[in-house]
């Protein structure tokens, strides 16, 4: 059953040309020229109950702004989306109890205070009853590792403890819905790596239906079976994140391990050479083509270790991107 449906949705902005200088300012006042910008154009895809969807694309894409409507935080040019029944910009109250969002380039927690004051101020948002309140905050905190944190200034957290604050601010009124704009963003790799099995735990217990969009591809693949992909507005690909190198590509990714440093034109007959980094040698090669030029490299190189891979799934994201443009 879908619980996010959305028709043909699209998002104009407006805004005004100014150029360098006073007497362009001055101009300005009497003459201005109007732009449009087509963030979003007659998107139109679904989202079922409990499942975690990737949301790509590269920055400018419409990511953002199509999570922003689907909040209700803005009104569509045209179009119609529905989330778990209710229309978003028309911003009711039952509505905005069941979902939530988390920026990760804009906090809710308040700078100078404690994180558990902005999280009573959510409580309090919310209507929770103390005793709900007080249970679930344990859990929360207790799962994620920071209950002797709550009473810590927000500005002095680290940015992986503040995003883990943002996440229970978040969850603390448990929305059925969650909207995740790139919740890992400058994070190291342990802290991304706790987030995600958090997200993934979360969603099992719960059911709670997440919309993530995220440039580090591990958060794709680790929480997400399907991915919806959007590039200049556009909805270029929708379905399992797999298909993406199975309908684009190809090739395969062989990386050999040598047991001598190698001259690079003595490489270049095996395949197309993508890296050299000492013993370290990565081709790209034709899938029908592996078995072959496999053997012919263990055969004639001093070869001590290889793996054979598909294309990294950005690659084949970037190939959707360039066929997006095309059209």
């Amino acid at each position: 059953m879908s619980i996010i449906e959305i028709d043909s949705l699209s998002k104009r902005f407006s805004y005004y040309e100014k150029k360098l200088g006073l007497k362009s300012s001055f101009n300005n006042l009497f003459f201005r020229k109007k732009l449009f910008k087509d963030a979003v154009k007659n998107i139109s895809f679904r989202v079922d109950e409990g499942e975690i969807v990737g949301f790509l694309g590269p920055n400018g894409a419409g990511k953002t702004t199509t999570l922003k409507m689907l909040a209700g935080i803005l009104f569509p040019t045209s179009g119609t989306a529905h989330v778990s029944g209710y229309i978003p910009w028309e911003r009711k109250k039952q509505f905005k109890m069941l979902i939530s969002i988390v920026m990760g380039q804009k906090s809710q927690l308040w700078w100078d205070l404690p994180a558990i004051e902005s999280l009573y101020l959510n409580k309090c948002i919310y209507e929770i009853d103390n005793k709900t309140y007080q249970d679930y905050l344990d859990e929360l905190s207790e799962m994620l590792d920071v209950k002797h944190l709550l009473n810590i200034q927000v500005r002095r957290l680290s940015l992986g403890e503040r995003m883990k604050m943002e996440l229970i601010a978040s969850l603390i009124h448990k929305p059925s819905i969650l909207f995740l704009d790139e919740p890992t963003i400058g994070l190291d790799i342990i802290s991304q790596k706790k987030i995600r099995e958090f997200l993934k735990f979360y969603n099992g217990q719960n059911k709670t239906t997440i919309l993530l969009t995220s440039h580090y591809m591990k958060d794709i693949e680790d929480l997400c079976k399907r991915s919806v992909i959007i590039n200049n507005g556009e909805i270029i690909f929708d379905g399992a994140l797999k298909r993406v190198n199975v309908f684009f590509s190809s090739k395969k990714i062989i990386t050999l391990q040598l047991g001598k440093i190698v001259e690079e034109n003595a490489l270049k007959q095996f395949g197309f050479v993508k890296e050299i980094d000492g013993m370290t040698a990565v081709f790209e090669v034709e899938r029908n083509e592996v078995s072959r030029i496999s053997g012919k490299m263990i055969k004639s190189l001093p070869v001590l270790d290889f793996t054979i891979e598909d294309i990294p799934v950005e690659e084949g994201i970037t190939l959707l991107f360039e066929e997006g443009k095309k059209k």
